[in-house]
């Protein structure tokens, strides 16, 4: 043996084992996506397939799905639903965005503030909002005696615009920003009107925003079960019927055809959104000039009132969600009282504590799981990066009502060692963090994929391990966005209803789950009050996270210029 083989020995193995724990971490990741995301949707295509008794029928289910008008109404409902909604939201959200970022309008601030309210809401006290108000018996209705008939089409599009808004909103405001001042000198000095400047150089310059705003919105509000399920009255859309099929009637079958037709146009918009985004180009480059809006006075004015319009009626909704968790029997008696927060007839505040853990747990795990795992996928690369790739952005096609029925399927299988999960908040966590587990995984890749791949190559040519580089130089730089992940997961987790509606059980309530059932069973005002307190939940939170981010971005920014 050679005096140079001895000391190398100790290398090679420590490079194996480092190999070795680099091809764990991926199985595990691998294994994951495998069993909580891909294995539960095959379940459900599987049950589409069979019958009552889980003999093979083929397309039986399906043909009997279309063939009764009832149930196959539900998808030109659904289409006509998203569809209304996508145009009239994308309008406002315009509207609105415009006046945030092209204008001198005063207090921009209070007015990005109101439109992110129904954000901190699930989307049901939208439309639990919208009944006392326009109900048959509500506020409105009762002063003027004029009933809008709110129950039906009207209603839900008028209540999905108002929980689609921030959503749309956000998306135009990010377009509307990245914008070249020297594009709109070019137009002035060639004397183009407004009008034109808008058409020609405003307009192609935000399409890809539009475009996306319009995907997001259609496909939140078609898979969307909240609104729908309390003022939807008679009218039936997809996602309400999944819930008819399997709640009401127990017919798993169809539940699960009806979850397999839902699947194709909210993946349809998916794919058609990732294809747009893929023709975006950068409209900002080195040499760009931020866009200044200039002080007009006519224009300002304008925006500002429909600005104060749009969010006085988001304040004035929850206004009247607040008002009515607070008095004896709205709209009758207004006597001020505190008895809807007993909660009494859901075990008081056991549900709401139960959120707030699920949540928490929701963020912590699936933060670590979304950012470690596009860490394995974007600088760990194997021959598995492209499939675990595809895997980690599948759940955003996944409507919430279909994973929770396809995890009814495969965590209630008897016999199955994963029944053990069934009935217990670790199954809450777990559809959690996979419902909303792209946006994150999608964040965190962007992020990594900023960093230089440099940091790598060195500390691997230093033989430094390539976790030790992950925990002192991956993690610090990108810990605002770390941060960021895990409210994500922790709002969404607060309010998400549709997946974790077929998965409590007793002990397990969730508060967006129990607002639902004091609606069902006419208690109204809990509902409002359990609403108040998920909305004050979510703020509390979004607070604490702000204040946190200030000192993680500094200490982020000291850390980056210590390693220059």
């Amino acid at each position: 043996m050679s005096a140079r083989a001895i000391p190398d020995r100790p290398v090679r193995q420590a490079w194996h084992a480092e190999a070795v724990l680099r091809l764990a971490l991926i199985a595990f990741y691998a294994a994951f996506l495998t069993l909580f995301v891909l294995y539960p949707m095959l379940q459900v295509f599987t049950r589409s397939l069979q019958d009552g008794q889980g003999r093979f029928v083929g397309a039986a289910n399906y043909v009997r799905y279309f063939a009764t008008p009832a149930i196959a109404s539900s998808i030109t409902n659904s289409l006509a639903v998203a569809t209304g909604t996508t145009l009239l939201t994308v309008v406002l959200a315009f509207v609105y965005a415009y006046a945030l970022t092209r204008s001198t309008m005063p207090l921009p601030g209070l007015f990005r503030l109101v439109i992110m309210l129904p954000i901190f809401a699930p989307s049901l006290v939208q439309g639990i909002a919208f009944i006392y108000v326009f109900g048959n018996n509500g506020l409105l209705t009762r002063w003027t005696g004029f009933n809008v008939g709110i129950y039906g089409f009207k209603g839900i599009v008028a209540a999905e615009t108002f929980y689609a808004l921030p959503h749309a909103v956000l998306i135009l405001v990010a377009a509307l920003t990245a914008a070249d001042a020297r594009l709109y000198d070019a137009a002035s000095a060639l004397g183009a009107s407004r009008v034109k400047t808008f058409v020609t150089v405003t307009l192609p310059g935000v399409k890809y925003g539009v475009m996306s705003a319009c995907f997001v919105v259609f496909t939140l509000v078609i898979t969307d079960f909240g609104v729908p399920k309390v003022i939807g009255g008679k009218y039936s859309v997809m996602a309400t019927e999944i819930y008819n099929q399997v709640i009401g009637q127990q017919n798993f079958t169809m539940g699960a055809t009806v979850s397999v037709v839902l699947l194709i146009p909210a993946a349809l918009a998916v794919v058609i959104d990732r294809l747009v985004q893929r023709r975006q180009y950068a409209l900002l480059t080195a040499s760009s000039v931020p866009l200044r809006p200039a002080r007009n006075r006519g224009r300002d004015l304008g925006l500002f009132v429909y600005c104060t319009l749009v969010a006085g009626g988001i304040a004035a909704i929850y206004l009247v969600i607040l008002a009515s968790s607070l008095v004896t029997r709205w709209p009758y008696d207004f006597t001020p009282t505190t008895k809807h927060y007993r909660f009494d007839t859901v075990g008081g505040y056991t549900a709401v504590w139960n959120s707030i853990e699920a949540a928490a747990l929701a963020a912590v795990i699936g933060t670590v799981l979304a950012f470690a795992g596009a860490y394995l996928v974007e600088k760990c690369r194997t021959a598995a990066s492209g499939p675990l790739y595809v895997l980690s952005v599948l759940p955003v096609s996944v409507p919430g009502m279909v994973l929770g029925l396809a995890y009814i399927f495969t965590f209630n299988a008897p016999g199955s060692p994963l029944n053990a999960l069934y009935g217990t908040l670790a199954i809450l966590v777990l559809s959690h963090l996979v419902h909303y587990f792209t946006v994150p995984f999608l964040t965190a890749t962007a992020a990594l994929k900023q960093m230089d791949a440099e940091f790598e190559n060195v500390s691997a040519s230093l033989g430094v391990p390539f976790y030790r580089t992950f925990w002192r130089v991956t993690v610090p730089l990108a810990l605002p966005q770390i941060v960021a992940l895990s409210l994500y997961f922790f709002l969404n987790a607060m309010v998400t209803l549709s997946a974790a509606v077929f998965l409590v059980a007793p002990g397990t309530e969730l508060a967006a789950v129990a607002v639902l059932l004091m609606d069902d069973a006419g208690d109204t005002a809990q509902a409002a009050a359990m609403s108040v307190l998920i909305i004050a939940i979510g703020f509390a939170v979004r607070l604490l996270y702000a204040l946190l981010m200030r000192g993680v971005t500094r200490r982020t920014q000291a850390w980056t210029v210590a390693t220059r």
